[in-house]
């Protein structure tokens, strides 16, 4: 007979692992497919100098401790060892160069076709995250610009942009790392839709995650929360950006109307050149291998109440911050989502067996 999954986990990342970290501890099949072919998740796509915005000891995943770094905050490199490490220590069931292409439903299974054939499963989590759908506005004029396009998903490091006139669009974190990095060796302006927000040099991503799980618990309860204007979309002051602060590098010039052959065209009508344009515009969620099971908007979201599918039964997303579960998407925060999605998948599959 065919052999069915009782849970397929679709992505081997930070979200995959914590569910590996509970999945473990039920007496249910499970496995999770990983398209990568080693461990680390979206952190082997990130730039080189890319850190976490928390110390270790406030960065671990469940069950396990990150281990200390010399660093304030860990590097990229320190982040996918740790996530190997974790791996391994919890002998999570890991299925490499494993692509899930599409899903669909047939009675109560989901078949799952993959670049390794279907899959079959009673209970669906989807782990994907957001670094496989990079999101770039639709601005115009942008099929008509000559020079170079990044979006930050694809930038490394600021060795390709030496000595050239470099534009950061966005005023989010990535923004202000990357043109952090790159005005050392570049001629560079920061677009931006809105002003950037910086937070106090002494607020970390620990700092916000408290702030976060506050305000999850105060809304559960009906109640209106009340804290310091603190945002996880807000700049952390890490070393590069403080570094920068003091070369006052982070001036925002506004937003430009739309692109042409050579650079932009500002809301005065002016031109100005440009090489190169890095966008620093987000990420949708990398959920297309779903559009023949569920609806989804244009970022890539599915309807859900939390982290279940209202669409489908036997359906869950974890890790896709605020769509999910308050701050899902950081290391720290991806265990309460996790944890609430796994008892409600364990209630599903005892029903599942007594239908």
């Amino acid at each position: 007979m065919e052999k069915v999954y009782d849970i397929l986990v679709v992505g081997g990342g930070q979200s995959g692992l914590t569910c590996g970290y509970y999945l473990r501890k039920l007496d249910f099949s499970y496995l999770i497919l990983d398209k990568q072919s080693e461990g680390g998740g979206a952190w082997n796509y990130a730039w080189d100098s890319l850190t976490l915005f928390s110390p270790a000891e406030h960065s671990s995943l469940a069950g396990w401790l990150m281990p200390k770094s010399d660093n304030l905050f860990p590097s990229k490199d320190e982040v996918i060892a740790y996530l190997n490490q974790y791996e391994k220590h919890y002998n999570l069931p890991v299925q490499r160069n494993t692509e899930v292409l599409s899903i669909t439903k047939e009675d109560t299974i989901f078949q799952v076709k993959t670049s390794k054939g279907v899959i079959k499963s009673k209970v669906i989590i989807n782990a994907s995250g957001t670094w496989g759908n990079p999101f770039i506005p639709n601005v115009i004029g942008i099929s008509d610009f000559k020079g170079e396009q990044i979006h930050s998903a694809n930038y490394k490091n600021s060795l390709p942009y030496s000595g050239k006139k470099v534009l950061v669009v966005g005023e989010g974190n990535s923004g202000a790392q990357i043109l952090a990095e790159v005005s050392k060796v570049a001629t560079v302006k920061w677009a931006t839709k809105n002003q950037p927000c910086f937070l106090p040099d002494d607020v970390d991503g620990f700092y916000l995650f408290n702030l976060a799980t506050a305000k999850y618990h105060a809304e559960k309860k009906g109640e209106v929360f009340q804290s310091e204007n603190y945002s996880l979309g807000n700049i952390v002051m890490v070393p590069s950006v403080k570094e920068a602060r003091e070369r006052a590098v982070f001036t925002s010039v506004g937003m430009f109307d739309k692109l042409d052959a050579q650079g932009v065209v500002w809301s005065n009508g002016s031109r100005e050149h440009f090489d190169v344009i890095i966008w620093c515009t987000g990420f949708g969620y990398a959920t297309d291998y779903l559009s023949d099971l569920v609806t989804l908007d244009n970022r890539g979201k599915a309807s859900t109440n939390e982290s279940k599918s209202i669409e489908k039964e036997g359906l869950w997303f974890v890790g896709y911050g605020n769509w999910t579960g308050y701050a899902s998407a950081t290391l720290i925060g991806i265990n309460r989502n996790v944890k609430q999605t796994i008892a409600q998948v364990q209630d599903y599959l005892n029903n599942f067996k007594n239908s």
